[in-house]
């Protein structure tokens, strides 16, 4: 079973619940970090890494010798990766999306599949929780292909996944939840808190997926994310105080059911419900 963590908006706890639900499991669990573009598991679970290993994308090389200049390859390249000056093609592989048009229409066979390096998959072991996590390469664009490496190689294992997702409701969101069983949206009771959510819950509907809310720090703001989610039929299934020492523990790289370690039946029984 695939259990989402998500959140339209940053910092409000996606990663504390997420890390919580992997520690309460009394299954094997796999906690798969999707937040590539700034991983954070890792400082809360501190696991001991034994596997890494590059993910790359196909671009396109030019062979200078072969190529004609016909822009066939120019022509079917929707992103303007490759261009033709005078009598040769160039390629700007940054842009490449590795779709393969160009080497299907090449009719000189000028063209030979290289490497772009998207970033680095990481695994290990946090005590009984298997661990993994993309780490994207700085200034790559494309984060979707290293998500889903990092899918992949979580569910070739199995057993219960929970995947911490991007902040967002954009193309990495959806790499992500696509295909969990139920995603948990984390948010908090502020005005932008509640408008980030409103967009996420609008993704999770088109794409016809079960969800529910759970709302952090829900004892500040105006109390109007709970009475949206009320409104709209959406189950709360949890709602977390903001309390000084969760805060501290959270600066100090310490997981919530340490700091409260009264909330671990209590994330036992959110998993127990949801994977029944």
């Amino acid at each position: 079973m695939k259990i989402a963590v998500a959140s339209g908006k940053g910092g409000v706890g996606k990663t504390t619940i997420a890390v919580s639900l992997a520690l309460a499991a009394d299954i094997p669990v796999q906690y798969v970090d999707c937040d590539v573009e700034e991983p954070n598991g890792h400082i809360f679970l501190r696991p001991v890494l034994d596997q890494c290993r590059e993910i790359t994308l196909t671009v396109p090389e030019i062979i200078e010798e072969k190529c004609t200049g016909c822009g066939e390859c120019r022509d079917i390249c929707r992103f303007n990766a490759i261009t033709v000056f005078g009598v040769m093609a160039m390629a700007f592989n940054e842009l490449c999306h590795a779709c393969g048009g160009c080497f299907l229409v090449c009719p000189e066979a000028a063209l030979v599949r290289g490497k772009r390096l998207l970033g680095i998959l990481e695994t290990g072991q946090a005590g009984k929780i298997r661990f993994s996590h993309g780490i994207l390469r700085v200034g790559e664009a494309m984060s979707v292909p290293l998500i889903a490496a990092v899918r992949e190689a979580a569910e070739q294992e199995g057993g219960l996944i929970i995947l911490d997702a991007p902040p967002g409701t954009s193309c990495p969101l959806i790499a992500t939840i696509i295909g969990a069983d139920y995603t948990l949206l984390v948010s908090e009771e502020t005005p932008f808190g509640l408008h980030d959510l409103q967009l996420a819950v609008g993704v999770l509907r088109k794409l016809d997926q079960h969800f529910g809310v759970i709302i952090n720090r829900a004892d500040l703001g105006d109390g109007k994310t709970g009475q949206w989610c009320r409104r709209e039929n959406i189950p709360v299934h949890l709602e977390i105080p903001f309390e000084r020492g969760i805060a501290e523990g959270y600066a100090a790289g310490k997981p919530l059911i340490h700091c409260r370690p009264e909330l671990l039946p209590v994330f036992a029984s959110l998993l127990k419900e949801l994977t029944s």
